[in-house]
């Protein structure tokens, strides 16, 4: 590697707007998200996926699939 052009790889805080604070390495020293994995929904269980137009069905329909 060439000297003096990579920019420092450093240790790094996130932190999330629920306040949980991670602690990785990045070239910047902090940054600011809005969701982590541990308040966004789709990792804490509390968001389903909704059929609301029958999509699954018509696709296990067509396709000759029989749901297990």
């Amino acid at each position: 590697m060439k000297k003096d052009i990579h920019p420092n790889y450093e240790e790094a805080t996130i932190t999330c707007a629920c306040s949980n604070v991670i602690s990785t390495r990045s070239t910047k020293k902090e940054m600011q998200v809005n969701a982590c994995a541990a308040c966004h929904p789709y990792f804490t269980g509390q968001k389903t996926m909704i059929d609301t137009e029958g999509r699954v069905d018509r696709f296990m329909k067509r396709y000759s699939i029989n749901k297990s």
